[in-house]
């Protein structure tokens, strides 16, 4: 058959049945399960239920009901075949090959997951038996408790040449299996295999449906050459298309925990046990492409969570390198550095889960390490030093492949060149929107050479991103006042390269926060639905986070809708979000949009939060569509595929804008309701 049932299965665990759905349909969490108005007929009470953990939805109303396959035929008028490939295109999975022996292939993967399963279970056993001391001391010291070891099945291999091979012959195991499982160190070299993990604690490592497909093993004894050794490649193994934690993490994201990625296994576990479910670690490799697209699947900005060190630093600079190729709108990767000289695991130890917030929480954009990463250490005395600068910074911007997130790119470094090398009294040649007549426009070049006297400015390190409490600031105030190469702010250390400067946030979060802030009474209809939205804002997360803490005080609940407004924005200021406010109202380009502002008359305000909504859910399931589309074209380009693309970008483009079509009837907008209107 074309399509296994395991194939079927990893699709099925691959891609929740509420993410499926909720791209056609508004879902609402009601307990363990998802809620929502029938696809399939028209009803006014919500009878159509979605349930994850069993794998399917059920539409009491109409009594279909099925899985993520039947939802895609029923809905999309699709076949099976097609209803699959799809699917498949969207969880990233290549399709089966249609050969003879595809079947014989699944059902050999299938013995070797059992294979894998038996072995987690010999190490695991003797972890706790007398033979496992060792190694239960060593975790002790690294304060990973019993019931932590039981989560994560952290085993010990002990130090016998043949010990796990004896334990799975005994099973029934060949020894061909073993050795094509990345168990034992076998060829043509080695007459009589023997056990690759010897002497070494266990980490597990599971694939998206929790399956064991291969090890990390890390040694007891200092003098052995590898630290940290991984299984080899196997037919269920490939290191850089897997993470550490996958499929407990996947869940969490799925339930709003943010995504991190942290280096090593131990890392991982500190962090969960300290609160952070979502945390992921490469598997002894650099991230690759393949773990990037795992990762962008499960979260819009990902958290990379780099050790406090020159390899830190470096490491995150590799994965920002990887990135930008790849980025797309909303879709980007932040980096939070430790303190130096401690990992995830010392600074939860020491800290708790306050220390791991406050480096998470200063974690920065993908913008600011490139640019801390160009100017770190250089002198740019010279107009040619210069030139070099925005060049290089120019080829950067080029090599992002998305044409919207390019021009942002462009228009943010140019922004950070003009803020950094702006002479006092004047622009430069830097104008707004080009690098002062680079690459990216053409500014008035010559003008630019006379006005900066030859002085040198150097930049100060920007080596620590978060937590290290060493950044740019650190030398700022002693370079700042050398010659003309002034920020255009009073201080170096006040300027967007400092601040972290983010692309703006977008009209529609803009007006749907200004929503919640001049009328906070939508809140008592709508707070669930206001705490599930996707914002791809950082900013504008925050803000709604204020927004709900400052909604939870009693004085919020005044009948005067003016007075609620007034203490909204006066909670808020005292929270801190006066700068985040003024940007929000500096996002609305239009007064159109009568229901948001103050005045609005309340059935104005509530068709408008409607539109505004239901506007931005569809924006962000047609984004998500038009990432599968670009994947599916990507590897397969098909004339199908490229007008399956143009469609939803069509589709997209037809939404921008379209919440300035109410007018409104209220006091604001100058007009009156009428009669039968």
């Amino acid at each position: 058959m074309r399509f296994t049932p395991q194939f079927l299965e990893e699709l099925r665990a691959r891609l929740p049945v509420s993410e499926i759905v909720g791209r056609r349909v508004k879902l609402k969490k009601a307990g363990r399960e998802w809620k929502g108005l029938s696809p399939f007929q028209q009803e006014k009470s919500p009878s159509f239920t979605v349930n994850d953990q069993k794998g399917f939805y059920h539409d009491f109303s109409s009594g279909k009901h099925g899985d993520i396959i039947s939802f895609l035929m029923e809905t999309e008028g699709v076949g099976f075949t097609e209803a699959v490939e799809r699917l498949a295109s969207m969880a990233g999975m290549a399709l089966p090959a249609v050969t003879p022996d595809a079947a014989r292939h699944e059902q050999r993967r299938k013995t070797l997951y059992d294979v894998m399963e038996l072995a987690a279970k010999f190490f695991a056993d003797t972890l706790a038996s007398r033979n496992g001391a060792k190694a239960r001391g060593y975790l002790a010291d690294r304060a990973i408790s019993p019931a932590t070891q039981l989560q994560f099945r952290i085993g010990y291999a002990p130090g016998e040449r043949f010990a796990l091979k004896e334990y799975l012959g005994a099973q029934g195991i060949p020894t061909e299996d073993m050795v094509e499982a990345g168990l034992l160190n076998g060829g043509d070299d080695i007459p009589v295999p023997y056990d690759k993990f010897r002497d070494r604690v266990m980490f597990p490592i599971t694939d998206v449906r929790n399956r064991v497909i291969a090890f990390g093993g890390r040694a007891l004894e200092k003098d052995v050459p590898a630290k940290y050794m991984n299984s080899p490649e196997t037919p269920l193994f490939h290191k850089g298309d897997n993470l550490y934690n996958l499929a407990a993490a996947r869940q969490a994201t799925h339930n709003g925990a943010p995504l991190i990625v942290v280096e090593g296994y131990v890392d991982v576990i500190a962090m969960v046990t300290t609160g952070f479910a979502a945390s992921v670690a490469p598997l002894g490799t650099a991230l690759t492409e393949n773990q990037l697209a795992l990762l962008w699947k499960m979260a819009d900005e990902p958290i990379l969570c780099f050790d406090g060190d020159k390899a830190g630093q470096k490491a995150a600079w590799r994965a920002a390198d990887l990135a930008l190729p790849h980025l797309k709108p909303g879709k980007s990767l932040r980096f939070a550095l430790l303190p130096e000289g401690q990992d995830p695991d010392d600074l939860a130890r020491s800290g708790g889960r306050a220390a791991i917030e406050e480096v998470i929480s200063a974690a920065r954009g993908l913008a600011d390490i490139i640019w801390s990463r160009e100017i770190e250490g250089g002198t740019y005395a010279t107009p040619e030093r210069r030139a070099a600068l925005e060049a290089r910074i120019g080829e950067l911007s080029n090599g992002i492949r998305d044409e919207v997130v390019r021009r942002y790119y462009r228009q943010d470094l140019a922004e950070r060149l003009r803020n950094t090398f702006a002479p006092e009294g004047g622009r430069g040649g830097y104008a707004r929107g080009n690098f002062g007549g680079g690459k990216f426009g053409g500014g008035r070049a010559g003008e630019s050479g006379r006005r900066f006297a030859p002085r040198s400015f150097t930049p100060g390190p920007a080596g620590r991103f978060a937590g290290g409490g060493r950044g740019l600031g650190s030398s700022a105030s002693q370079t700042i006042n050398r010659g003309p190469y002034q920020a255009v702010s009073p201080q170096l250390a006040n300027s967007p390269i400092m601040r972290g400067q983010r692309s703006a946030m977008s009209r529609r979060e803009a007006l749907i926060l200004q929503s919640l802030i001049n009328h906070p009474w939508l809140l008592h209809d709508h707070l669930e639905e206001v705490a599930a939205l996707e914002l791809a804002h950082p900013e504008a997360n925050k803000l709604r986070a204020g927004i709900i803490a400052a909604f939870a005080g009693d004085h919020h609940h005044s009948p005067d809708v003016e007075e609620q407004a007034e203490k909204m924005r006066a909670d808020l200021e005292a929270r801190g979000f006066s700068q985040v406010l003024q940007r929000v109202g500096n996002a609305i380009t239009t007064q159109a949009v009568w229901g948001v502002q103050l005045g609005a008359a309340r059935e104005d305000v509530l068709s408008t939060w409607q539109q505004l909504v239901a506007l931005h859910q569809k924006t962000h399931a047609l984004l998500r569509e038009k990432k599968d589309a670009e994947l599916a074209l990507g590897e397969e380009p098909s004339e199908a595929h490229l007008a399956w693309l143009k469609d939803v970008s069509a589709r997209l483009e037809s939404l921008d804008g379209t919440e300035a079509l109410i007018e409104g009837f209220g006091e604001l907008s100058g007009r009156f309701r009428q009669n039968g209107a």
